[in-house]
């Protein structure tokens, strides 16, 4: 492709005749006849590697107008404003071709269950669909299991046009605030956007909830344009500030909740491990048995029905489907029973979503509910004594144990975690610490394990070692 077509209304004189045969933000993997773009990074700075991109072969190079260079005049330098933006719309314009219909979640808790609800829905409507996030890339035919939330822009360019080739017309998407504020989803030809709610997490890379929101905002005041629709959980924490800002915008808005005005929760009866639900939606009432557990997922699943219904799917199909939907690996997932007791694992590992799983776990619980959980290292370590707190605060027994220490000393994070809860058991080694919670079990019993989710390696200093709670949990039954 040549660069002047990538380049748009930013162009380098003589780009017509520069033939692009690849690009990357990463120096190591520039070929001959690639575009590199130099970002400047919170770790190393990408305009230092402009000579060694040269060197490879780069036929073009994007670099921010602060960035300084010392490098060889024959290879052409673009200096733009943010080299983050460009590489997002230069990805989109390189790999082309998209999925008729693009929905993206945003918010603190759900993105994951959101998305893939919404690819089960899209499904059940005869939509041949995907989900890209946390757990990977989800189509009905196959699972590509441990992406990144919100990948680089040229990775997810590049799947997302995969996708479309592979004949997915239907993509439900998260946006991770890291990615909504390093621009890695511009480009992205959205129908509809979804927020959930606003918590405390990532406070490592934003400097404060305001930054954090802003940043999650950027999807209904940037990605998305006037018209198009904004999807929002009134029962969220922060939904009245997204749907203000999504009015501001001119974005048609659809809400949905206990507090929804479009899709609206009237009542929910607990059966088994399910929920009946009694749902308000265009003038008619709808009986749904939804086969989830926990108040939060009746939220993720009315919102995932929300976008579908935003992007055209009939009223009725979409809340026909949900009594079909199937749990999100990780999020609440039933393991097995042990001595009349239920093993439950979940992704939970910022306060809010702690508290969420404690709660979605308290009806089925007639003994105790026994909760094993840590705090990752080389991350926002304000949220640990608040999750000790809720912890011990929701639980009969805590066991506070070592999620991903990375290269913190995780002794030191426990004693962070127990500074709040100091009646809770310490055990390190988070094998034993799931094996001690289901010896402990009883009939009436729950135990829940937390943090870690869908995850299937302990980050450990710098190397991931192989653990699954799934797992472990499932060999300590046996």
């Amino acid at each position: 492709m040549r660069l002047s077509d990538l380049l748009g209304d930013t162009n380098i004189a003589g780009s017509d005749a520069i033939e692009i045969s690849g690009l990357t933000a990463d120096s190591r993997d520039v070929k001959p006849g690639w575009m590199f773009v130099a970002i400047p990074g919170t770790k190393a700075d990408g305009s230092k590697f402009i000579n060694s991109a040269i060197l490879a072969g780069a036929a073009a190079i994007i670099a921010s107008k602060s960035a300084s260079i010392d490098a060889p005049t024959a290879v052409p330098i673009l200096r733009v404003d943010d080299p983050r933006v460009v590489l997002a719309t230069c990805a989109a314009a390189f790999y082309g071709a998209q999925p008729r219909v693009i929905v993206a979640t945003t918010g603190t808790s759900g993105k994951t269950s959101v998305a893939e609800f919404s690819r089960q829905i899209f499904a059940s409507c005869g939509r041949k669909s995907a989900s890209m996030g946390t757990i990977g890339v989800i189509t009905s035919s196959k699972a590509d299991y441990g992406s990144l939330t919100t990948p680089d822009p040229v990775t997810l360019h590049r799947t997302i046009a995969e996708l479309a080739s592979d004949g997915i017309t239907h993509l439900a998407m998260e946006a991770s605030s890291h990615g909504l504020d390093q621009h890695r989803l511009d480009g992205v030809r959205l129908t509809a956007g979804a927020f959930t709610n606003l918590g405390r997490d990532h406070m490592d890379y934003h400097p404060d909830i305001a930054h954090y929101m802003a940043a999650k905002m950027r999807l209904f005041k940037e990605l998305l344009g006037p018209g198009q629709c904004a999807v929002i959980n009134r029962d969220g924490a922060f939904s009245e500030d997204a749907e203000a800002v999504a009015r501001a915008r001119g974005l048609k808005v659809l809400t949905t909740g206990r507090a929804g005005g479009d899709i609206r929760v009237d009542a929910v009866v607990l059966d088994g491990f399910a929920q009946v639900l009694t749902v308000a939606c265009g003038g008619r009432a709808y009986q749904i048995r939804l086969p989830l557990v926990g108040a939060y997922q009746v939220e993720n699943a009315l919102l995932a029905a929300g976008l579908a219904i935003a992007a055209g799917e009939s009223t009725d199909a979409v809340m026909a489907s949900l009594t079909s939907l199937s749990g999100v690996k990780g999020r609440l997932e039933i393991i097995g029973t042990h001595n009349g007791g239920l093993a439950i694992v979940d992704y939970a590992h910022k306060p809010e979503a702690l508290t969420a799983a404690l709660d979605a776990c308290r009806p089925f619980v007639t003994g105790k509910l026994i909760c094993v959980f840590g705090c990752g290292g080389d991350r926002d370590r304000g949220k640990r004594p608040i999750m000790g707190k809720i912890a011990a605060a929701k639980s009969d027994v805590v066991i506070v144990t070592d999620d991903n220490p990375r290269t913190e000393v995780p002794s030191a994070i426990r004693a962070e975690i127990l500074s709040n809860a100091p009646n809770a058991r310490e055990i390190g080694d988070r094998a034993e610490a799931i094996q001690t919670a289901v010896a402990m079990m009883q009939r009436g019993d729950v135990v829940l394990v937390a943090g870690k989710g869908h995850e299937t390696g302990q980050i450990v200093g710098s190397a991931t070692l192989p653990f699954s709670d799934s797992d472990v949990i499932a060999a300590a039954i046996k």
